[in-house]
């Protein structure tokens, strides 16, 4: 998910500014309210969220939340920033993407959990979730959905033509060629220009573009956006679109869903929370889909990728840390209520390691992929996943990103300069924030 970056003169001089202003805001005990409990306050945008928090309400009779939702992604970052800049204003507990992570870190926004008791939760979720949640001994976030990496296909097409299940991405090329001679106006599926997935596509091929951890280094960031194990990976779907394989729609528009629903796009490299969404938006070619696991780069490889998820995180302006950690920790966590709702209503990929291995989850069959008990897919990607990380100004990068790929597409740019152009950016927009870059 694409955001709008924090524009300061220097990241590291607000970093100390907003820490100032943090600590002194947070300094404030909280107490019980008049009802006698604690109240707590959280934004988030999770769909049907108010269930999860009657949930927790019912369950505690010391803490409740008060949870308000004042936009998604980039709108409740906006908001969040100019609350920890102003020190004051933000909630005691927030929802937050694994990409932002070093973003509220760097500018002291987030309490450590460890010190009320989150580091106990560590076996509880999926090891690479919990690596991006953390830095050394420190607990930042409480680790919620993921969006593991598939192949979503239309059986049926691939079927009635002949045309074997890519196993390998030159099987997905040969894939697209055949789609093209059988059906002029088909493509294997539509590059779409986001940020965030053209980033799990380079995850599953073994690119590690970003490195950073303030507690090794506060003022230090990698950045390899050109390894081979990137380039190849853009000039691979860049070849793909530029032969119109590939079709160049955004994805999420009333465009792209009616391109998924018709026919046109024959496969989408789409992530857990997939299922739920197809299911709602599609409705003309339910039961003819199914999902294989990803092409791999060389036979007989498993290497995979994770597009979206997102944490719960304590403010440092939280009256009551502890009350607060609380609340992030068991909002989901191991609440069945809760993941009740999160499983079967919103359709969340989990992250807690039992539930995504729980029968009710790995054979639930869905009615949109004929029966196809696709979280028997999805399940073994999370397992696999390696340590990723991310920059303290990852919507810059995913922003520049978008950009460059689409100049691209639109043949302003040849495929071969999108990410030297994009780690060119990048490097000079860190430095100018005060960061040493190492490759």
């Amino acid at each position: 998910m694409r955001g709008s970056p924090f524009k300061t003169a220097s990241l590291l001089a607000a970093a100390l500014l907003a820490a100032t202003a943090v600590t002194a805001c947070g300094s404030d005990e909280g107490g019980p309210g008049p009802d006698g409990k604690i109240h707590v306050s959280v934004w988030a945008w999770y769909p049907e969220f108010k269930g999860v928090v009657d949930a927790f309400n019912a369950s505690h009779d010391d803490i409740q939340v008060d949870w308000t939702n004042v936009g998604t992604g980039p709108d409740q970052y906006a908001k969040l920033k100019t609350a920890f800049t102003a020190g004051k204003g933000a909630p005691d507990v927030a929802q937050v993407e694994f990409q932002q992570i070093p973003t509220f870190v760097i500018l002291d926004a987030l309490a450590d959990m460890g010190e009320h008791g989150a580091n106990e939760d560590e076996g509880l979720y999926a090891e690479w979730a919990w690596s991006q949640a953390t830095d050394g001994d420190r607990v930042y976030a409480i680790p919620v959905d993921g969006g593991p990496m598939a192949l979503m296909y239309r059986k049926d097409l691939f079927e009635q033509n002949g045309i074997p299940v890519p196993r390998t991405w030159d099987e997905y090329r040969s894939a697209a060629e055949r789609i093209k001679e059988v059906d002029p106006n088909g493509h294997i599926a539509s590059f779409g220009s986001d940020g965030g997935w053209i980033n799990g596509l380079m995850w599953q091929a073994g690119c590690r573009p970003y490195g950073y951890s303030r507690a090794k280094a506060r003022d230090e960031v990698r950045i390899s956006l050109t390894s081979p194990e990137c380039v190849k990976v853009v000039e691979f779907h860049g070849d793909l679109v530029s032969r119109g394989l590939m079709a160049k729609d955004p994805f999420f528009t009333a465009d792209a869903t009616a391109a998924l629903d018709s026919g046109k796009y024959w496969t989408w490299a789409a992530a857990g929370w997939t299922p739920g969404y197809v299911a709602g938006s599609l409705k003309n070619t339910a039961g003819k889909w199914a999902v294989a696991p990803m092409p791999q780069w060389d036979p007989g490889a498993d290497e995979q990728g994770d597009w979206g998820g997102s944490t719960f995180a304590v403010t440092k302006q939280a009256r009551d840390a502890e009350a607060a950690t609380t609340v992030a920790r068991e909002l989901f966590g191991k609440s069945e209520a809760a993941w009740d709702i999160g499983l079967n209503k919103a359709f969340l990929y989990p992250l807690v390691k039992d539930v995504a291995a729980s029968a009710e989850f790995t054979g639930k069959a869905y009615d949109f992929f004929a029966g196809q008990k696709v979280n028997e897919i999805f399940v073994p990607v999370s397992d696999k996943l390696g340590e990723f990380q991310y920059t303290p100004f990852q919507d810059f990068v995913f922003g520049d990103l978008n950009d460059r790929s689409a100049e691209a597409m639109a043949g302003t740019r040849p495929w071969s300069e999108v990410l030297p152009e994009t780690e060119k950016n990048v490097v000079a927009y860190a430095e100018k924030q005060g960061f040493r870059v190492t490759r």
